[in-house]
């Protein structure tokens, strides 16, 4: 075969290859997004089969005129906040777990089991420990404190979101410690017998190579907090619907109740779109504060 045949079906098998992911990449993908941007110009109510062109107003609505959008987006940076503080602990478990500790099998596959349950199931769960009736986390406390008033964990304005990204943080980070654990397992071992060679200790070792060699896997868990943050849906709309009030609404819980509650896709479209950039805006912020952090 020459030359010009060999590149004639080089080109041809790319083609192939490539034909069929673009096709549903722009289908799947681009158009939805196209359609998402078209309907939040419009006041769309998601069953007419005409709508009116609104312009911008649906975006300076959503930023200027809707004060519970901001209050959305309070809640939402409390679950980013309580996710990112626990990092460490979840770094520092998945190095412990890879060492070789006694039932260390038994224990991986633990932190990896609330992760598997279906959330609705872990809402339904949790919303029953934390009932101010009968839930067992007052009946646990009620044990050991005498004269304890039960505490309103899911319908306090001042603590429902907090306990809302404790269940989230259940649920999440046995996740994170996986995709931690397998950065550790890919450090070259030789490293970790040098520095047990030259006497370092844990502390040093955890420092000095653990952290430099799973930045990567780090990057990749602070976009799925910064995702996942301004996402978050299925915990607080089981547990609380985004009450009392608004209280624990989420920017999600707040899209989805405009567009199905009150009828206006339009306004809903807008704000997905505003989600959509608010998620790479602060993916570049994270991105470019570890690349400064690493220099």
């Amino acid at each position: 075969m020459n030359n010009n045949s060999y590149e004639k079906e080089k080109n041809k098998t790319l083609f192939l290859y490539l034909t069929i992911p673009i096709l549903l990449t722009l289908l799947l993908v681009i158009y939805p997004l196209i359609r998402l941007f078209f309907y939040s110009l419009t006041d769309w109510n998601g069953i007419s089969p005409s709508s009116n062109f609104l312009g911008l107003k649906n975006y300076i609505r959503v930023l200027w005129d809707m004060p519970e959008v901001w209050l959305s987006l309070k809640n939402n940076s409390i679950y980013f906040l309580g996710h990112l503080l626990f990092i460490p602990f979840e770094i520092l478990i998945a190095y412990y777990l890879d060492k070789q500790i006694r039932l260390g099998g038994f224990y991986k596959t633990m932190v990896l089991l609330p992760y598997i349950i279906n959330g609705v199931a872990v809402s339904y769960m949790f919303s029953f420990f934390f009932s101010p009736t009968n839930g067992a986390m007052n009946t646990l406390l009620a044990t050991f404190f005498t004269g304890y008033e039960p505490i309103r964990w899911l319908s306090s304005p001042e603590i429902v979101n907090f306990t809302l990204t404790f269940v989230s943080i259940w649920r999440f980070a046995g996740f994170h410690i996986i995709l931690f654990m397998a950065g550790v397992i890919s450090i070259p071992r030789e490293l970790f017998e040098a520095a047990q060679m030259d006497g370092a200790g844990d502390a040093l070792v955890f420092r000095k190579i653990v952290l430099p060699n799973i930045m990567i896997i780090i990057e990749i868990v602070l976009f799925l907090n910064v995702r996942g943050a301004l996402q978050v849906f299925d915990i607080p709309f089981v547990m609380t619907g985004g009450g009392p009030g608004f209280a624990s609404s989420t920017f999600t819980i707040l899209s989805i109740k405009t567009a199905f509650n009150f009828s206006s896709f339009g306004l809903a479209s807008s704000m997905a779109v505003v989600l959509f950039f608010m998620i790479i805006f602060f993916s570049i912020i994270q991105n470019t504060i570890l690349k400064r952090g690493q220099k």
